[in-house]
């Protein structure tokens, strides 16, 4: 009898989750969904309703109500007795306040959850660097643990030298460090054929970033020699669903690397511990995690993840594959739908967000007050580093009215984010993946803030 470890995996694809989100949304009730036409622009809200049951709310203000005896004048109580000792969580952990800052699934998005995907909390972010715990997570036949001693990489094809590489071998390479962006083709996919759910966690949660710690491939290409006939590398993982993809050799002998550590430890099991295949700027279907085989060829394997899967359906019939790179894009984080400003006062007031382009770094940020018919340079307040998360922020008087808020970035190569027509008008309705629209968001008079579109009349 076939037991759960066992049993055939069934890995649906990105498109089809996205394909099960939009039958979802059809049966909201049309009360739900609101549509209202507003000078000459129509705004759609996203189906709040969607989201009942499905994800938790964050942390909100006065879930923990405050003590008047810690607040001053008083001497707080924690001030009064010895604290727990030092070493009480030997792994350190957040502190109980911050229990709400988690990943969160979309329960009905998928069959089960082991192909499946975890969202990123950025409404709870700060900085570039998003922690371990928080990574998203998108896997097409669970989560695996492999011990390290019995982990193998085989590097073969049109080399000069094959060879299997333990662990231990592959850290006697000299390493580099680098931070780069971390995203699925499908973050934001769920508003590409209008509003969806009602959460900044969810339209872009398959977004993360860290500092990433391996081998630099050419560096082991330099050492076992490439035949110069080589023009693709087949990278296969070991997990249950064997995913593999093909690259070209020209971004192999670029920047991928073979990645054994994220933010100054050990890879995490659902990150593809122990080693996991890293292309910066690149989607995430194609960075192997689990990593077993790579293999050197003259031409592509044409597998399924890049054919009948993760391609684009263009308006002439044809299909697009080999969609790599992430163009420059941008979302507002706060306020966002779970960081409302309900009981903000008008005033001088802040927006803050992140941006970032797998062509290179973010040149600049502007931000719109009134669904893009205006735009305000933001001020950048991160490092700009090439493939890498961004930060800005926009500072103005809000006068307690209603707004419509989204953010643009422009990349070093003069791209600059394309409004939803846009990318319509260029890709036609079938596409899902690498959709990088302005996002926007509706600000109420309330500080209740609403995931829209806009289409201009």
């Amino acid at each position: 009898m076939m037991n759960d470890k066992d049993r055939k995996v069934h890995s649906p694809t990105t498109a089809e989750m996205i394909q099960e989100v939009a039958k979802q949304l059809e049966e909201v009730p049309k009360e739900e969904r609101r549509d209202f036409l507003k000078r000459g622009v129509a705004f759609s809200v996203g189906a709040a309703a969607a989201m009942s049951g499905a994800i938790s709310s964050s942390a909100k203000a006065g879930e923990f109500k405050p003590d008047p005896e810690n607040l001053p004048p008083h001497v707080p109580k924690w001030g009064k007795s010895w604290g727990r000792d030092v070493n009480t969580y030997p792994y350190g952990m957040p502190s109980k306040y911050e229990a709400n800052v988690v990943r969160r699934i979309v329960p009905w998005l998928t069959a089960d959850q082991k192909a499946s995907v975890s969202f990123t909390p950025w409404q709870d972010l700060e900085g570039t660097i998003v922690p371990n715990g928080l990574h998203f997570v998108r896997c097409h036949g669970g989560v695996v643990d492999i011990n390290p001693l019995e982990w193998r990489l085989m590097i073969h094809g049109l080399v000069e030298r094959p060879v299997i590489l333990t662990l231990e071998d592959l850290k006697r390479y000299p390493s580099v460090t680098k931070k780069y962006f971390f995203s699925c083709p499908a973050n934001s996919a769920m508003e590409a054929r209008g509003p969806g759910l009602n959460s900044l966690q969810v339209t872009h949660g398959m977004l993360s970033a860290s500092e990433y710690t391996g081998v630099l491939v050419k560096t082991i290409l330099e050492d076992i020699g490439l035949k110069p006939e080589a023009k693709w590398m087949f990278s296969e993982g070991s997990d249950p669903a064997g995913v593999g993809r093909s690259v070209p050799i020209e971004k192999v002998l670029d920047d991928a690397m073979l990645v054994y550590a994220m933010n100054g430890e050990a890879l995490r099991p659902e990150n593809g511990y122990p080693v996991r295949l890293l292309l910066p700027g690149w989607e995430g279907v194609i960075q192997t995690k689990w990593l077993r085989r790579l293999k050197f060829d003259d031409k592509s394997w044409w597998v399924r993840e890049e054919t009948t899967k993760y391609t684009e359906l263009l308006p002439d019939g044809h299909a697009k594959m080999y969609n790599w790179v992430f163009e420059s894009d941008s979302v507002i984080t706060s306020p966002c739908p779970e960081r409302g400003w309900e009981g903000r006062k008008p005033g001088p007031t802040k927006l803050a967000g992140i941006a970032w382009s797998g062509k290179g770094k973010i040149e600049k940020v502007d931000v719109t007050l009134d669904g893009g018919k205006t735009w305000h340079e933001a001020t950048i307040t991160s490092e700009k580093l090439p493939k890498m998360i961004t930060r800005f922020e926009f500072y103005f008087d809000w006068d307690g009215k209603p707004l419509i808020i989204g953010s643009r970035s422009t990349d070093e190569t003069g791209y600059t984010q394309p409004e939803q027509q846009q990318l319509l008008d260029a890709r036609g309705t079938e596409f899902i993946y690498h959709r990088n629209a302005i996002q926007y968001w509706e600000v109420k008079a309330n500080g209740e803030v609403n995931n829209v579109q806009i289409r201009r009349a």
